[in-house]
């Protein structure tokens, strides 16, 4: 490059065009992949238009990939389950991205930025990818940024995308609304965990992995397993005409690993012979665009000239009394839609 140091600074940090983002992507780049989701997640209102253009171009190319949600509650090796499934299937030929959110979180922003160091060898495969994804923003909250950073790589070429969400909470619903197998990962003594679960979320997943199956575990396991099964059993599960069962793994041994791709397989051909798949992918479009209505009107709203410059007085008054909740949000949106 020739020209001064100044010149070539200035050309550097030059804004880039949505186009030069959608090549990249298209191409497989993986600094673009990354560079076109740090776009999405960001919240300037420039960014914010130039990523719905990308989003619209990349959303039109053809892919088949499958989506997989993955849980767990504390301490169950979730970033070790994912290393050890991801280089699995990596070895298959498959190209797999990881993404980690945190829904139910303002401060810590996900857990993956300390997981990805504990993906040690996934992190070094070529063919995968691995992203924390924020929390909740004033231009559309974890929902949209992951939604469309899921849009980006499946863009790039990567066929299996996985979902991780910490924790056992809100994040796990979700989650569940952006892709098309859950799965759960517990450990050993049914009975204890259930009681650190939210009521709910035995009814989400679509597979309960019971890990660290090893070792003098294995017994314990295996009592686990059948443990679930006999609950999961009596519950209706949240894919219709798939039964949802537990099975034992051990993602440090690598054992069961195989099994669990071969589930995911077989629940993929079922459901997109019934339907079902290609159902659930419109359904969650339907409530995405539900989704960004709200997101979108309660940030033009907070963004109003008047809401801005007399929210403070409403609050004040509101706290001590003075005026009713009910008749200030009255008041709020009726000047929001008339000025």
């Amino acid at each position: 490059m020739t020209g001064s140091p100044q010149k070539r600074k200035k050309a550097g940090s030059m804004e880039k065009s949505a186009e030069y983002y959608i090549e990249g992507v298209l191409n497989g780049d993986r600094v673009a992949v990354a560079q076109a989701i740090t776009l999405v997640e960001s919240n300037a209102e420039k960014h914010f238009e130039k990523a719905q253009q990308m989003i619209e171009e990349l959303q039109q190319k053809e892919t088949s990939s499958i989506r997989i949600g993955i849980t767990g509650v504390p301490g169950a090796g979730k970033s070790t389950f994912i290393d050890s499934f991801g280089t699995y299937l990596c070895s298959l030929g498959h190209k797999v991205a990881v993404l980690a959110v945190d829904p139910s979180s303002q401060v810590s922003k996900g857990s993956i930025l300390g997981d990805k160091t504990r993906m040690e060898r996934l992190s070094r495969n070529p063919d995968a990818f691995i992203r924390p994804s924020p929390s909740s923003g004033i231009l559309g909250g974890v929902t949209r940024k992951t939604r469309e950073s899921i849009i980006v790589c499946e863009a790039a070429g990567y066929d299996v995308i996985l979902v991780e969400t910490v924790g056992v909470g809100q994040g796990e619903f979700a989650i569940r609304g952006m892709v098309d197998f859950f799965l759960l990962l517990v450990l050993t003594g049914a009975g204890d965990e259930l009681q650190t679960m939210k009521k709910g979320i035995m009814e989400l997943p679509d597979l309960v992995v019971v890990n660290k199956a090893d070792g003098d575990n294995r017994d314990h396991a295996k009592k686990a397993e059948h443990e679930y099964n006999h609950i999961l059993h009596f519950l209706k599960s949240y894919t219709q005409g798939w039964e949802t069962k537990a099975v034992t793994a051990s993602a440090l041994h690598e054992t069961g690993i195989q099994e669990i791709w071969e589930t995911i397989n077989v629940f993929a051909q079922k459901t997109k012979e019934s339907g079902m798949f290609d159902g659930r992918r419109k359904l969650q479009q339907k409530e995405w665009l539900y989704e960004m209505i709200e997101e979108q009107l309660k940030h033009h709203f907070f963004q109003h000239t008047y809401i801005k410059g007399n929210m403070q007085s409403y609050e004040k008054d509101v706290v001590e009394g003075k005026r009713p909740v009910s008749g200030s949000v009255k008041e709020l949106i009726s000047a929001f839609l008339s000025r």
